[in-house]
């Protein structure tokens, strides 16, 4: 035997003492390279050889034999160090006898616990069907995680006593940092190993030899007196006389022991029975456990404990068990109906409700309580805003008039903007309108606004967890890990028939929330059979447009918060389509309602005029119709997936026409101001400037404006809004994208234009008649004769007179707008050359004298008002000069001429406004 390593030393054992078969720890030096290099072990003297287990050279396990001695050493003998020493010694201690009325007790191995949840086994098997290192080399733990290993080999198991042991699992776990040679001594041991095993029976039948010999002739003895005793007769045998005395000791020791052996059995009995209790105490405390732990709210703690009581008990086939089983069932049903009404409770967090669903998946639930609590959430959103609206409703029943700004807006009490007027200058054009209403509406919320506002902030409330509790569903986070590993998660698998069932939830909250709001905002667009259930409000005024716009508003924040959640736009797009209707009756109503106002202008005429001749009306309406279409600018906008205001014809045709209308109103009004009587003229309020006698010699001692002032008041703001406002108008018409702009313009215009040649006339024969009328009567005043007169020394005072009332109204006029003064003279004068000529044309001949005279007239009529001559004037005049005789002489020429020159200095000062208005271009 080759020594080249030193022999074993034995410097330990644990324990140092004990009864035979005691498993003992043997810790040393040398104690052997492997398995197959032990070849001997005596402790106190006995052969353990067959029970020792070579873990290491320096650890041996073992089992205590029967021994002689009392105490002993330990020695190791090994095929490479030879027989060995040891430093330590055990002791055997000798059992103690029982007797039969003495208690007893021994340890027995319990079997082990299979989880079958985890599918780990949590037990160790024995000794001998479990070895530390089967290898034989260095255990170097991986730093693979286990759960990473379990999924590389899904039903594998690193357990080499396993059925399902994997090789390549075991390598990466205990020797992933292995060499190669290593390995392959690991394979050396694993041979020698096998050969051990082959080798056990001849190596036991070594080690027990002697034993094997004294049984042999403990057999041998016991035959031959059997045989002996076979030869005498049966009745005298041994055998025989040892079975009688037997039987009989059997029977004394039943007859003295039978008492107190039942008092054993049943005691044995009862202490089995606390064991199996004791032992199993947590199935027996299970159903008071769950009840104490449902009362606590402690949910997590019983379905784990179910979890596990039903993987130990679920198949049992023990009664009491069973029982006990079924009772914990009973408990947990009633958990499930508990957890179930819990989630289809309303209101409830989202939060909450995953956290029952969790529950119910991991107590695998019937059917599917998630798909319930999806529908019992719609239902109640649905359920919420059809209360929201009959609250709001029956408010407003029982308070008519708590909130009713619109009922406001166009009564008598608003205040009045004439009086505002009576105590300012005149507006400048560019300034500010002022409204005349009290801003305090705009702070009292109608009923249906205020509905609408509650509405949509219930929705979005709502419908956010309501979304994500969906989505949870689709992706299956509803449902926890165990609920997974077991299959619960199957059922989202009918997800793509639940999708139909959910996207009709959806559309049925949106077309509710569409419907309602429709009902509140425009109860027309709703259907007759529909009123009742969203509408019933019987208000008989409508909201203005301030208010649709505030409720555009909510709708569109509405929209984008949905939007926000990633709902489909196909679902959203009845929310659009609600949008885009309450955009187009918002321009509707604003438009309506600036009409109203505009109607209300005339009202607020104060008739004070500037430099330019015009009062403060042109600007506010121009004010009015800009701040109309500036309420209207955040309507008119489109916001990210909305369309046009305008994109329908009959919309463009309906807003086309009520613009026309609110000019054409505004039209009306100059009308009904140009003509309204004098009576109706309040004037307390006018400055000095208009009603002073120096610039109206005209004007009552009462200082009223007299009906020709305020035709040209009215006339000189036609012109202003036919050369300015319009146009401002119809810009600020285009800034807002409005259609039709040049039909509002050109009918616009054309109503205007009417209007100032109607009042133009009205005025012209106001002024005119008088003085054409005024011309034969003045010419043949005194029984004067064409044919028979004196010679002119003069014009005559008929022609002054006419000046002189030509001049009134250049004065008349100039006070008002000095533009107008061109057009109403010239055709003033037109009316006047014409009667002229046609009085010249009348008389059937002229005397030499009548004819200068006529001359003389006509030329100073004709040179005075020279500035102011139109064509038709020049051809009336120059009609009525060839219907005169021509001068045949230079005496006459010259006389004529001297009248001429005498009657222009004479008239200089009345005729200066004349010549003033020489340097002016004259506008017809």
């Amino acid at each position: 035997m080759s020594r080249s390593r030193q022999p074993p030393l034995v410097t330990g054992i644990s324990p140092n003492e004990g009864i035979p078969w005691t498993k003992v720890t043997i810790r040393g030096e040398n104690l052997g390279t492997g398995p197959t290099d032990l070849i001997g072990l005596t402790i106190c003297g006995h052969n353990c050889l067959l029970t020792a287990e070579w873990m290491s050279a320096s650890k041996i396990v073992c089992r205590v034999g029967q021994a002689k001695n009392d105490k002993g050493d330990i020695i190791v003998t090994t095929k490479s160090g030879g027989r060995g020493t040891s430093t330590v010694s055990f002791k055997l201690l000798k059992p103690e006898k029982i007797g039969i009325l003495d208690q007893s007790a021994v340890w027995v191995d319990e079997m082990n616990y299979y989880d079958m949840r985890t599918d780990r086994n949590k037990g160790i098997p024995p000794l001998s069907l479990r070895p530390a290192n089967p290898l034989g080399i260095e255990i170097e733990k991986s730093k693979f995680s286990q759960k990473d290993l379990e999924m590389l080999f899904h039903g594998m198991s690193a357990d080499f006593t396993s059925e399902n042991f994997s090789a390549a699992w075991y390598l990466i776990e205990n020797h992933s940092n292995t060499s190669f040679e290593q390995l392959k001594m690991a394979v050396a041991n694993l041979k020698r190993q096998a050969n051990k095993k082959s080798e056990g029976s001849l190596a036991y039948v070594k080690g027990g030899l002697s034993t094997f010999f004294e049984a042999q002739d403990a057999l041998s003895a016991i035959h031959q007196k059997l045989e002996a005793d076979g030869t005498e007769k049966v009745e005298g045998s041994m055998t025989q006389k040892l079975e009688n005395v037997l039987n009989r000791a059997s029977n004394t020791a039943d007859t003295l022991f039978q008492e107190v052996l039942g008092r054993k059995d049943k005691a044995d009995s009862t202490r089995n029975a606390l064991n199996v209790l004791q032992r199993f105490k947590f199935l027996f405390n299970l159903p008071l456990n769950i009840e104490r732990n449902i009362q606590k709210g402690d949910y997590d703690v019983v379905i784990n404990d179910y979890e596990k009581a039903k993987s130990l008990f679920g198949k049992t086939e023990v009664q009491v068990f069973k029982k006990y089983y079924a009772e914990v069932e009973t408990r947990i049903e009633a958990l499930r109906e508990l957890l179930l009404d819990k989630l289809l409770e309303t209101p409830s967090t989202l939060h909450d409700q995953k956290r029952y669903i969790r529950y119910l998946s991991d107590l695998h639930t019937p059917g599917d309580p998630a798909w319930q609590c999806i529908g019992a959430q719609h239902k109640w959103i649905l359920q919420l805003m059809h209360s929201c609206k009959e609250g709001y409703v029956k408010d407003l029943k029982a308070n008519p008039g708590l909130h009713s700004p619109m009922l406001d807006l166009d009564n008598d009490t608003r205040p009045s903007m004439l009086g505002h007027l009576s105590q300012t200058a005149s507006l400048k054009r560019g300034s500010s309108f002022q409204s005349g209403r009290d801003d305090t509406w705009r702070y009292k919320t109608p009923h249906r606004v205020a509905f609408v506002e509650k509405l949509t902030k219930l929705v979005l409330s709502q419908l956010p967890n309501f979304w994500k509790l969906w989505i949870s569903y689709v992706n299956g986070s509803l449902f926890s890990e165990t609920a997974e590993k077991s299959g619960q998660i199957e059922r989202s698998k009918n997800v793509r028939q639940r999708q139909n069932d959910f996207k009709k939830m959806i559309q049925e909250v949106m077309h509710s929330l569409v419907k309602l709001a429709r009902g509140a905002l425009l109860p027309l667009s709703i259907r007759d059979g529909e009123a009742k259930q969203y509408g019933g409000w019987e208000v008989k005024c409508e909201l203005s447009g301030q208010w649709l716009a505030h409720a555009i508003q909510t709708v569109r924040l509405t929209h984008e918060s949905l939007t926000a959640l990633e709902i489909p736009n196909d679902l959203l797009q009845t929310i659009q389509d609600l949008i885009l209707d309450l955009r187009v009756r918002c321009v509707m109503v604003t438009l309506q309602h600036t009409a109203e106002e505009i109607k209300r202008l005339a009202e607020k005429e104060d008739w004070i005029v500037d430099n330019e001749g015009l009062t403060s009306l042109p600007c506010q309406f121009e004010q009015c119709i800009v701040c109309s279409l500036q309420s209207l600018k955040g309507v008119l906008e489109c916001k990210p997936g909305e369309a046009s205001v305008f994109q329908q014809p009959k919309t463009q045709e309906e807003v086309c026409q009520l613009s026309i209308n609110i000019m054409q109103v505004f039209i009306y009004c100059l009308e009904q101001l140009s003509t309204k009587p004098d009576a109706d003229i309040d004037t307390t309020h006018l400055s000095v400037d208009v009603s002073s006698p120096d610039l109206f010699g005209s004007i009552h001692e009462d200082f009223s404006l007299t009906s020709e002032q305020r035709l040209l008041i009215v006339l000189s703001n036609c012109c202003f809004l036919e050369r300015h406002t319009f146009l401002n108008i119809a810009e600020h018409f285009e800034k807002h994208n409005f259609q039709g702009i040049e039909k509002i313009t050109q009918v616009s215009m054309a109503s205007l234009k009417e209007l100032d040649q109607r009042l133009f006339e009205n005025y012209i024969e106001l002024k005119a008649d008088p003085i054409v009328g005024s011309l034969e009567p003045g010419i043949y005043a005194g029984y004067f004769d064409w044919k028979d007169c004196l010679p002119p020394t003069g014009v005559r005072n008929y022609l002054k007179e006419a000046l002189v009332n030509i001049i009134a109204v250049h004065a008349e006029v100039f006070t008002v707008s000095k533009e107008l003064v061109p057009r109403v003279l010239s055709k003033v004068v037109e009316a006047v050359s014409e009667e002229l000529s046609r009085l010249m044309q009348c008389v059937s001949s002229f005397s030499r004298n009548g004819a200068l005279q006529a001359r003389l007239e006509i030329c100073a009529l004709r040179d005075t008002v020279a500035v102011y001559l139109t064509p038709e004037s020049k051809s009336s005049f120059k009609q009525a000069l060839e219907a005169l005789p021509q001068l045949s002489s230079g005496a006459d020429k010259k006389l004529l001429e001297e009248l001429l020159n005498k009657f222009k200095s004479s008239m200089h000062l009345q005729l200066t406004c004349f010549q003033a208005a020489s340097s002016t271009m004259m506008k017809t």
